[in-house]
């Protein structure tokens, strides 16, 4: 299954590097997105680097997810896909 990063979580004045909304287009329910914790996420850079993360619970109602990485992405992986596992 795949996924796209939407965006950082964050706030006005924070953000946070390590955690990532993802929108996945087959599920539009929030009930749906919570089957999905604790699921595997890898991120893969252009040179072929994965960087590793899991879903940790739903974000809002539409059936978007949180997932945090083990370390923080770079501002190019906005609007990429990742693999869920």
């Amino acid at each position: 299954m795949e996924a796209i990063i939407h965006n950082f979580r964050g706030g006005v004045k924070t953000h946070y590097a390590n955690q990532l909304i993802l929108i996945i287009p087959s599920i539009t329910s929030r009930e749906a997105a919570e089957k999905l914790s604790n699921k595997k996420v890898t991120w893969q850079t252009p040179s072929g680097k994965e960087i590793y993360g899991k879903i940790s619970k739903p974000h809002g109602n539409k059936g978007a997810v949180r997932a945090i990485f083990e370390k923080g992405l770079p501002g190019q992986a906005l609007a990429t896909k990742v693999k869920i596992e």
